[in-house]
């Protein structure tokens, strides 16, 4: 295993859409691309930016859904990251790059309104680390410093907890609320993208787990915290975590 991932670590250094923004790089200064991936693309159409993109399923798959837009894949995980990169380069997609980082470091990675929209695809729910969450307000703040106005983050998840408390939060920063469901495969909601399934996403499905999906566009607002306690949002939950 431990020679498999050298092999797949070699293989994305060779990669010229793959990106490496490790710490000791941005923990003092900003990444080189910073406000200068059009320059990779060479052109200036939307950038769409998945965190947490694990194998690149959703990154890929919206990419050849819409040729419009270019898209960027966030990750810490390189072993994972290889088999979408890997993709990209079979397939030769030109509109997908992928970047092993840090998510707490976007604002090094990002320029302002560098981002039109954000994917979060069943991220960790962080039980006891509220303010670990992708959706908290540390990272929410950050998001708005690199999306455009009124961006767009979309979160697609099997927690209901990690659903809840982001709704809680988008509700009490007045964030307004396009897409809401608690159960996105019964309802009557039709989105393309929301087609795509990621290797986790089809074994929760397969385990009889219901799908929440959240899409709000966020302003530029200082952003606080939903105003429920743990307990409150466990207990709306049902149960089911």
């Amino acid at each position: 295993m431990a020679k498999r991932k050298l092999e797949q670590f070699a293989d994305m250094a060779k990669y010229k859409h793959v990106f490496h923004a490790p710490y000791e790089v941005v923990k003092d200064s900003d990444f080189e691309m910073k406000g200068k991936w059009n320059t990779f693309f060479k052109n200036e159409k939307p950038l769409i930016v998945e965190l947490g993109c694990g194998k690149g399923e959703y990154t890929v798959g919206m990419s050849q859904q819409n040729p419009k837009n270019n898209y960027i894949g966030v990750d810490i995980k390189g072993a994972r990251m290889w088999r979408g990169a890997t993709t990209v380069k079979e397939l030769n997609i030109k509109n997908v790059a992928f970047l092993r980082t840090r998510i707490d470091f976007i604002e090094k990675l990002f320029a302002e309104n560098e981002i039109a929209e954000i994917w979060i695809t069943f991220p960790d729910p962080q039980r006891e680390k509220r303010r670990k969450r992708l959706t908290a307000p540390m990272f929410m703040e950050r998001y708005q410093n690199v999306l455009k106005n009124n961006g767009i983050i979309n979160l697609k998840t099997d927690s209901r907890l990690m659903y809840y408390y982001t709704l809680e939060l988008a509700k009490a920063n007045n964030f307004e609320i396009l897409v809401n469901t608690d159960d996105l495969y019964a309802s009557e909601y039709v989105d393309e993208k929301l087609s795509i399934k990621t290797y986790y996403e089809q074994m929760f499905l397969n385990e009889g787990k219901k799908i929440n999906y959240l899409r709000f566009k966020i302003h530029n607002n200082k952003i606080v915290d939903t105003p429920l306690s743990e307990d409150i949002i466990k207990e709306m939950t049902g149960g089911i975590l």
